[in-house]
């Protein structure tokens, strides 16, 4: 009896991630039916209404008053809105990925892209080595890599696949078939990673996601814990490491940016300080958010504080 009682409770679970994902499919099918501007306006707009009125609301205004203590009520609340509006954009904008990348160096007039780093993406592609590049959850990040193989820049992608089964399959394969290769993150991706590394390759890692584990530092001022693969990595590749960002600009246009390799702190010996590169890195994200805080996701539960905001 026991035995039959989980199955069905197990079944009921995966009917209902199966029903979520075929209603997540059917309203990004619904968005192709229009023009790109139209479908990314319209879901900022959707996003606005309803993100309010779900719980992760209560814990986004509490990271927006814990990271920006000075600002009012009103301009978290505004910041908040306009959170929701860019992860809207951000689902939108997956149905339409082949199409926003328009940047071409030889056009004179700019396209919806425009790149920030032209010399280094050349540099990366036309003398091969082991790099890093890293990024945060900032606008829409997934077009960083999609930039890069459009200059002929492969990158070995770590990402972290969405809870749902049936979504993280169709995400997986989206993002496979406009990214090059993909290393979903679990026990085995360090290896994955480091064999990219050592062939002389490189990888892209998102830097400002919750790790349980992690190293022990800080962010908006705050302690969080900081997943050490990537100065793991450089600590026995040498490899050099770059920050790269997006920046949403108006009329639903973008700068991509990749900035110059990163001076990476070390100890009296010379080694690689992990706990002082994560830190850094942290830095620099925090950087990229309080520039723009409206185009990160703050609705993440960074700092593990879920728990104690839904008492």
């Amino acid at each position: 009896m026991k035995l039959v009682i989980t199955r069905l409770v197990l079944s009921l679970i995966h009917f209902r991630q199966w029903l979520v994902a075929q209603v997540a499919f059917a309203f990004l099918n619904f968005l192709k039916l229009f023009p790109a501007d139209a479908a990314i306006n319209f879901a900022d707009r959707l996003t606005r209404l309803i993100g309010p009125r779900t719980r992760r609301h209560k814990l986004m205004l509490t990271n927006l008053r814990n990271g920006f203590p000075e600002k009012s009520e009103a301009e978290i609340e505004a910041i908040a809105l306009a959170s929701w509006g860019n992860m809207g954009r951000l689902a939108a904008e997956y149905v339409f990925l082949d199409r926003l990348f328009d940047y071409d160096y030889y056009r004179a007039e700019p396209g919806r892209v425009e790149v920030s780093g032209i010399p280094i993406f050349m540099d990366l592609r036309d003398n091969p080595r082991p790099f890093i590049v890293f990024t945060g959850h900032t606008a829409n990040f997934e077009l960083l890599p999609v930039a890069g193989a459009a200059f002929g820049l492969h990158v070995t992608v770590l990402f972290r696949p969405p809870n749902n089964p049936y979504v993280a399959q169709k995400v997986f394969d989206f993002r496979s078939a406009r990214m090059g290769k993909l290393v979903p993150s679990h026990a085995g991706s360090s290896f994955a990673l480091a064999r990219q590394l050592e062939a002389g390759a490189g990888v892209g890692v998102l830097v400002d996601q919750k790790f349980g584990k992690g190293l022990k530092t800080t962010f908006f001022g705050r302690p969080v814990k900081t997943n050490p693969l990537l100065p793991k990595l450089v600590r026995q590749f040498n490899c050099e490491v770059y920050p790269a960002r997006c920046v949403r600009l108006p009329g639903n246009r973008y700068r991509l940016e990749i900035e110059p390799c990163m001076e990476l702190p070390r100890d009296a010996a010379g080694n690689l300080d992990l706990t002082a590169t994560a830190q850094k890195m942290n830095d620099k994200v925090e950087a990229w958010v309080r520039e723009n805080p409206e185009q990160w996701l703050w609705y993440h539960d960074r700092w593990d504080i879920k728990d104690s905001v839904f008492k």
